[in-house]
């Protein structure tokens, strides 16, 4: 009887949640709780110290695609059992923040969260996700949470079209809504106002000593249409190194064993790295 009573109290949960924008399970919830304990044994430090300690108390978590693609329209999803590496990065972030404002509350988290990933910090549909991580970058910096230093440590502008997902349309289930792709269309042609530059790959160990613990870091590609494939955080290992802190495709949240630089050399399509420094 007690399991029943707590599987009906679970199931009223998300569906509350739900209704009001948000797609949170129990565990979920229980979750971000743990993890707002954690952070209390965290002591304060500067942003980048704070992001990649932040970012550490997620080593192991699995490793889950497409984690925001879920329920018949959008919502602010929650899920601290399962990361992408955006979905990583965006609650390092989140996290860091709440860390360093004092804040603990589970509204204050939605508010945060929906803030980093949504154009302008609200939900308003499929398309005002920031889905392009260049995008993501320019909106997080506009609201001052953090400043692209990818030019400033010699990374030059690249011509590059960004709409691999309208040219990709049956990749996405969201896109299948006409309205959804129309808007997508819309955020595309606004992409193509925004500048996009590149630190190379040949370049990287050069700068490498600039680059700072914390700063996050997106892999840029190739492949026509899309910008970024795989976003982490910077950590300095054992050897001095550059590493990257990451939800890996491998498997789960790790601390690649090779540097930047030669972890990138085996990266198919991979041209480079944006930087993005976090200071909220």
């Amino acid at each position: 009887m007690g399991r029943l009573i707590i599987l009906f109290l679970s199931i009223l949960f998300a569906q509350a949640f739900y209704a009001q924008g948000v797609s949170c399970s129990a565990q979920d919830l229980e979750a971000f709780h743990n993890k707002v304990s954690e952070l209390k044994k965290i002591d304060a430090a500067p942003n980048g110290a704070l992001m990649v300690a932040v970012g550490k108390s997620f080593l192991g978590i699995p490793y889950v695609a497409q984690t925001l693609e879920i329920g018949p329209q959008e919502t602010l999803v929650i899920n601290l059992q399962g990361l992408d590496c955006t979905t990583f990065v965006e609650n390092a972030l989140a996290f860091s923040i709440m860390k360093k404002s004092g804040v603990e509350s589970f509204d204050e988290y939605i508010r945060i969260l929906e803030n980093i990933r949504y154009l302008d910090g609200q939900i308003n549909g499929y398309s005002s996700r920031l889905h392009y991580f260049s995008d993501w970058i320019a909106q997080n910096q506009s609201k001052g949470l953090v400043r692209d230093i990818t030019q400033e440590l010699g990374g030059s502008e690249i011509e590059k079209d960004r709409n691999f997902m309208s040219t990709h349309r049956e990749l996405y289930p969201f896109l299948k809504e006409e309205m959804n792709y129309k808007q997508l269309l819309d955020v595309e042609k606004n992409l193509s106002e925004i500048p996009f530059f590149v630190l190379s790959q040949k370049d990287i160990g050069f700068k490498e000593d600039r680059i700072k613990e914390g700063d996050i870091i997106a892999l840029a590609t190739t492949i026509p249409g899309l910008d970024v494939t795989h976003t982490g955080i910077a950590m300095r290992g054992k050897d001095g190194r550059i590493h990257l802190l990451h939800a890996s495709t491998s498997g789960q949240v790790e601390i690649s064993k090779l540097p930047l630089v030669e972890y990138l050399k085996k990266i198919k399509n991979n041209s480079g790295i944006l930087i993005a420094r976090p200071i909220f």
